[in-house]
């Protein structure tokens, strides 16, 4: 049965490598008048390389040996066309190869950031960031080397060998057949080194990926590592790490130690064979000189081709190593996607219903799980500002997450203007949405850049007059370069009240008709917190949002409250109906009270 499975494993994997391959020349398809042009370069580079040793021969035979100096002045000419065409043909190859490969690269790192662009929220949550980066630059670069080195190489090579062994038959077919014993000895080896070295090509490139992951997390938590002073335990396993990489690699370079130098030991032996066979013969009027010599020349053409072959199945294997992880990137799917004909929305009035959802996470729904949101019936009127409230884990994060369609419920349906979310494009719904997170992420840039993420073509104007509406504007025109600020990596030249106050600007700017504020006030400090409160009452002005928070004030203001508990509404009313029932909200508030005034 294992001897089955195996065989069903490699044929899977023979299948897969053909489509990935498939794959790869449907990346250089829209160059192919190009590919062509190199490809009549490399035949004619290959040709011309070819004629040293058929011309040695006649300058030899034909000239030397019978004093004949019109041929050998031909033979002299043609040495040096052949040289000529060998330099151009070089030229044209070497360029049109980094052309292509440049060309074609760019398109498949272009594709692969697009489909990452179009994956779900639930990828990112099950992939480290660090690994996805290392398949756009460790893994393209090795694919880098297959589509530039391998491709000029297997074919120039394969010419080569083919063109030598047709001229060494016709100069002189027993001589040929002597070189051709090492042939066998050549392919057998060739076939356990292509065997042994599989495996190791594909786990040096699991090791990078890890190395790439780690660094990242560990350069994104540096202050965490640095508050728990827990560097020397990240540098042993960073080392460990690159112990375990160093290893993988070299049983790469252990496999080539031992291939290459035989292949080179293997080519003296033949050598040796034709000059002491060839000579006697030569001596003895059998065969020529000129044979001899031309045949020693040539035995250089025969076995570095088959050395170049065997060195580039070592890229063979990094790339396709490469390949292979590029692809199961690429063959990830959303979980979320447009229906054939989605509804593209009109401009929002802002009613979310919904209609008896639940929802829990994993992507096989399986009950162990458990319900993250279970029988949700609720509906949001337009302009309304609802508030959700409970301890962690209640589920509110949820609630928010759908809204944004980041997940589909499990059961039931959540709709926007009496549409299901999943009919509709959710680009004309999220573009209609704004989220402020409880940690305000900026990307690198200036202030300026960052207000105006959500809508790039806001004007001067519009964007001073959104920072001065949520009180940034105070905070900017102190900073060195007022709104052409760098605001570093993440924002971390600007405080967290500050990075706060900017994702307000955004969200302002964007215009939203839905709003959902995270926890978005619980990382500032009291006095940032009322320079946002005020700011707040002109961002929910006129639109429809959720907001979940902790600090009183903020809930105060809802015009409802929702209290969650385990995934279910528990209450719902006003501030002062749900403190009136003395029931879940008067208790959460009586603890809140406690923890302000303490």
């Amino acid at each position: 049965m294992s001897a089955l499975q195996d065989i069903r494993r490699r044929l899977r994997q023979t299948s897969g490598r053909r489509r990935k391959l498939r794959g790869l020349f449907e990346l250089l398809a829209p160059y192919r008048w190009r590919v062509l042009a190199m490809f009549v370069s490399l035949v004619a580079a290959t040709g011309a390389a070819l004629a040293p040793a058929p011309l040695a021969k006649l300058a030899i035979d034909d000239g030397i040996r019978h004093h004949d100096t019109g041929t050998l002045n031909l033979v002299v000419a043609a040495f040096l066309a052949s040289a000529v065409v060998y330099a151009v043909a070089s030229y044209a190859q070497t360029y049109l190869v980094g052309w292509v490969g440049q060309r074609a690269l760019q398109d498949l790192r272009v594709r692969l950031f697009s489909h990452l662009q179009r994956l779900s929220i639930g990828f990112y949550s099950r992939n480290r960031a660090g690994v996805i980066i290392s398949r756009l630059t460790n893994d393209v670069e090795a694919l880098d080397q297959l589509v530039e080195d391998g491709m000029a190489t297997l074919f120039q090579s394969g010419l080569t060998l083919i063109g030598v062994v047709v001229i060494l038959i016709v100069m002189d077919p027993h001589l040929a057949l002597l070189t051709f014993l090492a042939l066998p000895i050549l392919a057998v080896g060739g076939l356990v080194f292509r065997i042994a070295s599989a495996d190791a090509y594909r786990l040096t490139r699991e090791k990078i990926a890890a190395i790439t992951g780690y660094l990242q997390e560990t350069l994104s938590g540096i202050r965490v590592v640095r508050a728990f002073a827990q560097e020397p335990r990240h540098i042993a396993r960073f080392a460990e790490l690159n112990q375990e990489n160093r290893a993988a690699n070299m049983t790469t370079v252990n496999l080539n130690a031992a291939y290459f130098p035989g292949v080179e030991f293997l080519s003296a032996l033949v050598t040796v064979e034709i000059l002491i066979i060839g000579g006697y013969e030569a001596l003895n009027g059998h065969t020529s000189t000129g044979v001899v010599f031309a045949f020693i020349a040539a035995l250089n053409n025969f076995f570095d081709p088959i050395q170049q072959l065997s060195q580039l199945y070592t890229t063979y294997q990094s790339g396709m190593a490469a390949l292979d992880k590029i692809f199961d990137l690429l063959d990830h799917q959303p979980d979320l996607v447009d229906p054939p004909h989605p509804v593209e929305l009109p401009r929002l009035r802002g009613e979310l219903r919904f209609d008896h959802v639940s929802f829990r996470y994993g992507t096989d729904g399986s009950p162990d799980s458990g319900w993250a949101l279970e029988d949700i019936d609720l509906t949001i009127a337009p302009g309304e500002t609802v508030a959700l409230v409970g301890e962690t884990g209640a589920g509110k994060s949820t609630f928010a997450k759908l809204v944004a369609r980041f997940y589909d419920p499990t059961q039931g349906r959540v709709l926007v203007d009496g549409h299901d979310l999943r009919e509709v494009s959710m680009h004309s719904l999220r573009s209609q949405m704004g989220i402020v997170p409880q940690e305000g992420f900026l990307f690198s840039g200036t202030v300026r850049e960052n207000s105006s993420f959500g809508r790039p073509a806001a004007s001067e104007e519009d964007i001073t007059a959104a920072a001065r509406a949520v009180g940034a504007d105070d905070f900017i025109t102190k900073l060195e370069h007022g709104y052409d600020t760098e605001v570093g990596e993440r924002g971390v030249q600007l405080s967290a009240g500050q990075r706060q106050l900017l994702a307000f600007a955004r969200a302002l700017i964007a215009d939203p008709r839905i709003l959902v504020l995270d926890e978005a006030t619980s990382n500032v400090d009291v006095r940032t917190e009322t320079v946002i409160e005020h700011g707040l009452r002109r961002l929910l002005a006129g639109r429809t949002a959720i907001v979940i928070a902790h600090r009183l004030s903020t809930i105060q203001r809802a015009s409802r409250i929702i209290v969650l508990e385990h995934g279910k509404i528990v209450e719902q009313g006003s501030h002062e109906e749900l403190l009136e029932a003395h029931g879940h909200y008067w208790r959460l508030y009586r603890d809140w009270a406690e923890q302000a005034s303490a």
